[in-house]
C-alpha cells in the first residue's frame, strides 16, 4: 500500500465533521482528522507510517487542510533504501557501498548523513590475461541538506551536499568530481520518492476534492526523540453543497 493510501481515509473522516460543519455547527472550529496507520513499500521494504491533521472551518468556501506524515519509519529503514539504490560493484570500475545512512530533522529542513565505502578498479590486459588493479580505496561521509518546497501543486526537494570527509583521492572524488554530484542526486531523488507519494493529492483524495485542493507549503518537522515528520497546507474550495456531495459519496 502506498503511504498516500492513508490520506483519503483521513480526508473521509475529515469530510463528515465539516459535513456537520456545514449543516450548521460552528466552522471556525479546528477539525481534527484522527490518526491513520498504512504501510508504504519502498524499494522492498515495508514501512510503516502514520497520518493526521486538520481542517479548519469554512470562510467564503475556502477549507484550510493541514496533514502531518510521521517517516519514522522511513528513517528506520533508509539504509537498506539506499543500498538498494546507491550501491554497486563494477568489475572494472566503481563499487560503492552504503554502510550506514541517518535522516535528521532540522526543522524546517532535514540533513541526511551518508556513511559510504567506495573503491575504483581498472582493467588491462597483459600477456593475454585481464588484471585488475585497485586504484583508489577509502570510506567517506557525505552530509546531505534536504529542503522541502511546493511547485505545481507538487512536493519537491533540493539536495545540498553541506559536507564531506574523506581522505585523499577519494576526498577529492566525492568533492570535485561526478561522485559527489551523483550521490547527491541519488539521495534526493530517493527521499523525493517516498514524499510525493504521502502529498500527490491530486492522486490520491476522492473525485470532487482532488480538482479544488492546492498545496500551499511543505516542511520538515522535528516529531521529538530525532523523529522527521513532514507537514503539508493547503486549500479547499468547496461550498457546502459541494462538500456534503462529497461527504455523502465517501460514507457509501
Amino acid at each position: 500500500m502506498r503511504l498516500s493510501a492513508c490520506l483519503p481515509l483521513a480526508v473521509a473522516c475529515a469530510a463528515q465533521v465539516v459535513l456537520c460543519a456545514a449543516q450548521g455547527t460552528n466552522g471556525n472550529a479546528p477539525l481534527r482528522i484522527p490518526p491513520v496507520k498504512a504501510t508504504l513499500n519502498l524499494q522492498g521494504q515495508p514501512i510503516q507510517v502514520t497520518s493526521w491533521g486538520a481542517v479548519s472551518g469554512a470562510v467564503a468556501g475556502t477549507f484550510r487542510v493541514e496533514v502531518t506524515v510521521d517517516l519514522s519509519g522511513f528513517q528506520e529503514n533508509l539504509t537498506p533504501v539506499l543500498r538498494s539504490l546507491l550501491d554497486r560493484s563494477d568489475r572494472c570500475g566503481e563499487r560503492l557501498s552504503v554502510q550506514r545512512a541517518r535522516l535528521a530533522p532540522s526543522a524546517p529542513l532535514g540533513v541526511l548523513t551518508a556513511y559510504v565505502h567506495y573503491e575504483r578498479f581498472g582493467c588491462v590486459k597483459a600477456f593475454g590475461k585481464e588484471i585488475v588493479k585497485r586504484l583508489v580505496a577509502g570510506d567517506g561521509v557525505v552530509e546531505v541538506q534536504l529542503t522541502p518546497s511546493v511547485e505545481g501543486n507538487t512536493v519537491l526537494l533540493a539536495a545540498q551536499v553541506r559536507k564531506i570527509d574523506a581522505d585523499g583521492s577519494l576526498g577529492e572524488l566525492l568533492r570535485s568530481g561526478s561522485l559527489g554530484d551523483s550521490l547527491r542526486e541519488k539521495i534526493a531523488a530517493s527521499i523525493q520518492s517516498a514524499i510525493q507519494k504521502s502529498t500527490d493529492l491530486k492522486s490520491t483524495l476522492p473525485a470532487g476534492i482532488a480538482n479544488v485542493a492546492l498545496i500551499q507549503s511543505a516542511q520538515f518537522a522535528d516529531g521529538g526523540a530525532g523523529r522527521l515528520w513532514v507537514t503539508i497546507a493547503g486549500e479547499l474550495r468547496l461550498s457546502p453543497e459541494q462538500f456534503r456531495a462529497v461527504a455523502k459519496g465517501l460514507a457509501r
